[in-house]
This record gives structure tokens, sequence and C-alpha cells, in this order.
């Protein structure tokens, strides 16, 4: 590797970090909280219901992260309830409805849609409900009592440097991006782009959504693979439509020419690593996350503050050939 890539790759991930900062500053107005305060608490025993709502458990991360949050609250001395919204604003309201009638103890939310979710979570706090956000930001801060997400513009940019070294910065790539509503699609997108594009060889010859959906990425990567058959990768923003893309790469005979990249850290993506079918995504450590806001919550509830700021990220790792034998469910051992 010469040396202009290496000078390369690190103001790429300094550009990175930068990102990061920004899309930590949600809709906020300069970091300063609305008026409009997180619910109150403290004086409390533990016990009571905590509502785990979650998008689809049919996604593997998705899954992992209710599964988490459960067993650890139940382990704190809760119990619980864990619903799927299906990323439908209107299915979120509706469970949110329902953990308010039920008088849960807190919320825990991966949510439906950044813009959607500030009214009904506002409804929760002003029914006295705490609302601990996972994995998926607001565009609105001082109503939820913590937004805990993984550091998407990090991992993201760990993902794009693997993948321009395994291009040795030379030749032509596909983006498939997740949905637009989610604020992790833009962050992981731009946090690409902040390396990919320091890369003069580099050329992205088309970007298109799957809406974060296996099936769609395997649909829309045939049509692209037809219209550009001399692509020589394809780096996608979560492993769901990565693995869509390895399998729409099988399927045109074209394994071990085009290099795919994903993001989530899923058993799926790590096993098409050990194939050699997939190049490397990036973990996000889902179970540490949900634990993290259900430990939070359980203070919150019992003294009142959770000790934490409202916004909190836990840094993404690499998963390639070199440590995928260490992973274990959406964490590394060691």
């Amino acid at each position: 590797m010469s040396r202009r890539f290496t000078r390369t790759a690190a103001a790429a991930l300094a550009a990175s970090a930068s990102l990061f900062l920004a899309a930590c500053g949600g809709g906020s107005d300069g970091g300063t909280a609305p008026e409009t305060t997180a619910a109150a608490g403290g004086g409390g025993e533990a016990g009571g219901l905590i509502a785990v709502i979650t998008p689809s458990h049919s996604n593997p991360f998705f899954k992992a992260e209710a599964d988490a949050a459960v067993a650890k609250a139940e382990e704190l001395g809760y119990e619980t309830t864990s619903d799927s919204h299906d990323d439908d604003p209107n299915k979120q309201s509706e469970l949110i409805d329902s953990a308010i009638s039920r008088e849960a103890a807190a919320i825990i939310l991966d949510n439906a849609g950044a813009d959607s979710t500030i009214g009904p979570v506002q409804k929760a706090v002003d029914a006295g409900i705490p609302v601990f956000l996972i994995d998926r930001e607001i565009n609105e801060t001082g109503i939820a009592t913590s937004q805990i997400v993984a550091n998407n513009s990090q991992g993201a940019g760990l993902v794009a440097e693997a993948f321009a070294t395994a291009l040795e910065g030379q030749g032509t790539y596909i983006e498939l991006t997740g949905r637009e509503t989610d604020t992790n699609a833009q962050v992981r997108s731009e946090a690409f782009h902040s390396v990919l594009d320091q890369f003069e060889g580099l050329e992205m010859v088309a970007q298109e959504t799957a809406n974060w959906d296996q099936q769609e990425a395997f649909t829309k990567m045939e049509t692209l693979l037809q219209q550009h058959p001399d692509v020589t990768g394809v780096i996608a923003g979560n492993d769901t439509m990565a693995l869509g893309a390895v399998a729409a790469v099988d399927a045109a005979g074209l394994t071990g020419k085009v290099t795919v990249a994903g993001f989530d850290g899923s058993p799926d993506a790590v096993e098409a690593i050990k194939a050699g079918t997939l190049l490397a995504t990036g973990l996000q450590p889902a179970v540490q996350i949900s634990e993290m806001a259900v430990e939070q919550a359980d203070a919150f509830i019992r003294e009142g503050e959770t000790g934490q700021p409202e916004k909190q990220s836990v840094d993404c790792i690499l998963i390639n050939a070199d440590n995928a034998d260490q992973y274990t469910l959406f964490a590394m051992e060691g």
C-alpha cells in the first residue's frame, strides 16, 4: 500500500469522527434542550412493567436487542412485554398507548422514525413514563431520558476503510442505503463517503435504497449488476442488504470478483465472512446497548437519575476474517 493511501485513510477517519459529533446533535438547537423535559422519577422500587418495543424480530439484530432488554429487565425484577412496531409509526403509537394504559414503569424503544416518534415519546413522558431509546435517535432532545446508540459514524468509517483497502483504492462500486426515515441510514452513508470519496480511483456508479431489506437488496442488485457488469464492489448500510447483495453476486456468477461489505455484525454476516463471500461488517453492540438502557431505566425508577447524559454512543468493532472466530451474538469474546 502506498504512503499516499495511508495518509488519505488517516484523514478520512478524522472526517468520519467529525461526522459522528455532528450526528449526535440530533434535532436540537446547538445542544440546548427544549423547554419540555423528560419524565420525573426516583424514590421507587424495582418492579412493575418495562415495555420493550423494537422493529421486527425477524431481523436477528432487533431480536437480539429485544431479548437482551427483556432478560436484563427480568433479572432486575421487572415484568416485561416485547413487541414489534414493524417500522410502522402508527403501530408504534398504538404500542406506546398500550404501555401507557398498562402504567408501565419505563419504555425501551428502538423507534420507527426520527420525526414521527417525537410525539408518541412526549405522550408517554407526559403520562409519567420515562422512555429510553436504543439504536436509533429521534430528532429532538430533552424528551427521552436516554438515547443510547452505536457510534455509527465511527463503525461505518472502519467498514469503508476495509472496503477501500480491499479494492486497493481503485474500481467502481454500488452503495445500498437504508430506510430514509432512519437517521442511521444517513449517518452511515455520510461516513462511508467521508472515506471513499478521498480516493480518486474509486467511483460510485449507483446508489439505491433497499430499505434495510434482504429481498429488496437482492432484487435491486440483480438489475444493477446487469447495468454495471464490471462493478468491483458493493457497500451496504446493513448486513441484511449486504447478504442480499452477496446472493445476487453469487447468482450472477461474480463471487470472488465483487467485494461486498455490510454493517451490524449479524450472525449470518459473520458466517458469510468465514465463507469468504463477505469482506467485513461493523459490529453494533446491540446486547450491550439494550442492557445499558434497562440498567439506566432501573436507576431512574429507583433513584430519579441515570448518572449519564441523555445522548450516549458505544463504539463499533470491525469484524473481518482475522477476528470472525471471536464473535458471539452481537458481541465479541474477550
